[in-house]
């Protein structure tokens, strides 16, 4: 199985933060599961984060591919602020508010709706 082939499916700039772990293709749906990147601390190297695991993760629809499902399964790290002890986690803005699709996606269909 090729990753890197999957990575055009994926919405512009999300793979700076995550990574492909793995792709699953069943008869109906391809389901793709992306870890974030440890490394919040490139973006500022005064605050001492550490990683602590993750989320649990997330399942968010995306565009179809050839009349399959595209799922993304999301699995976003936290890290802990030594300095102040409190769990922070990036906030990305990939699926849209009160919805498990993609914005690009949800903005296609309400396009649709009109």
């Amino acid at each position: 199985m090729q990753k890197d082939g999957y990575s055009l499916l994926l919405p512009s700039g999300l793979l700076e933060y995550f990574e492909i772990r793995e792709v699953k293709e069943n008869p109906g749906e391809v389901i793709i599961y992306l870890e974030e990147l440890n490394n919040i601390n490139k973006d500022d190297s005064s605050v001492k984060l550490e990683s602590k695991g993750f989320y649990p993760p997330v399942l968010v629809h995306d565009f179809l591919i050839r009349g399959k499902q595209l799922l993304l399964n999301i699995r976003r790290r936290r890290w802990i602020n030594k300095d102040i002890g409190e769990y922070v986690a990036r906030d990305f803005h990939i699926v849209a508010d009160g919805t498990r699709m993609t914005q690009e996606f949800a903005s296609f269909l309400k396009g649709l709706h009109r």
